[in-house]
């Protein structure tokens, strides 16, 4: 029998994170950039023929065995693989499947880098390139969308899937219905060179779970406040957008911070004091803007920070809880094979 791999990056938040959640969305319509990085969700598939299943994530130390079976019940356990295999089972196959999945991750759970979303896609790429199924990334990433948040209920916006199966720097829009437009950005090279340069990835060795800093976000959504800046983030993606196109690295700093400072008005979760204290000691030492990836609260920071001084900076932030994390932008989407 041959095996399955497949091979899912992770993604950097640029702008917008936040309007993509449907609350949002589907009366304002939503605005994200986002980009990926060589930093990847691996996923392996073995087809097996003694009716069993076997779900293995070392990194997260959690392993099970089940009865192959049309439908399996979540138990806590690898609830993400028992979802997707249950809708592969109702939607394409109408029968059980024997295999065992095995997956890992570059990083840490709760990192900010659109991790849950990215392992979904993952498996749903294994699934694809295993049975030969008819879907495209639209579908795909749909249907990650569907598992996650409806399957499963965890609550969190859209754009990961999309960013996780298309790749590379995207402008995507959000609409009502769950519709979704990608467009993809052609960066020129030398422009993704220089921003590679000028950024440092910090992760604050905080894990958090987004679900539950989206979660208060949504309260606050009724808010006339915390409306108004989420309406500046949104704002932001598209300037950002421009400022990348036109090499304004100037600009990009002050849309990162103007996106930090508005992200935590919408929610006071969105940060603490780990995060301000980094935020403020990078901007003391060569940092120009920056902000943390994904939901907030922890996980990962980026800032863009004068190249000269970004050797020192980095050395400061070692000092710290956290690590600086090595990485470039990547052009590519979910991809699989066989062997």
């Amino acid at each position: 029998m041959k095996i399955v791999r497949s091979q899912t990056p992770l993604r950097l938040g640029l702008a917008g994170g936040g309007t993509d959640i449907n609350l949002y969305s589907d009366k304002y319509i939503g605005f994200v950039l986002n980009a990926t990085i060589n930093l990847y969700i691996y996923c392996t598939l073995k087809p097996r023929n003694d009716d069993k299943i076997i779900f293995d994530s070392p990194d997260t130390n959690q392993y099970a065995i089940y009865e192959s079976k049309m439908h399996l019940e979540n138990d806590g356990i690898l609830d993400i693989f028992k979802a997707v295999y249950n809708r592969i089972v109702k939607d394409f196959t109408h029968k059980s499947l024997s295999f065992s999945l095995h997956t890992y991750s570059d990083v840490p759970s709760g990192s900010g880098l659109g991790g849950s979303s990215t392992l979904v896609v993952g498996v749903i790429k294994a699934f694809v390139e295993w049975l030969n199924l008819p879907l495209g990334e639209y579908e795909i990433a749909r249907l990650a969308y569907e598992i996650e948040r409806e399957d499963l209920g965890i609550i969190g916006g859209a754009q990961d899937q999309y960013a996780a199966t298309f790749g590379g720097f995207n402008f995507m829009e959000f609409y009502k219905d769950k519709r979704v437009i990608v467009n993809p950005l052609r960066i020129k090279n030398y422009i993704i060179s220089e921003l590679e340069n000028r950024m440092v990835l910090y992760f604050t060795s905080i894990s958090r779970e987004a679900k539950d800093v989206e979660e208060h976000k949504k309260g606050k959504l009724g808010n006339s406040k915390s409306l108004k800046a989420m309406h500046s983030i949104k704002q932001d993606a598209v300037d950002m957008k421009e400022a990348l196109f036109k090499a304004d690295f100037n600009a990009l700093a002050r849309i990162l911070s103007k996106s930090w400072h508005s992200k935590k008005i919408i929610s006071e979760i969105v940060s603490n004091d780990e995060c301000d204290k980094i935020y403020n000691l990078a901007i003391e030492n060569g940092a120009y803007g920056g902000k943390v990836s994904g939901a907030g609260a922890g996980g990962f920071m980026f800032f863009l920070v004068d190249p000269i001084k970004k050797y020192k900076l980095i050395e400061l932030l070692n000092l710290e809880k956290g690590y600086v994390q090595n990485f470039s932008f990547t052009k590519e989407g979910a991809k699989s094979w066989r062997i």
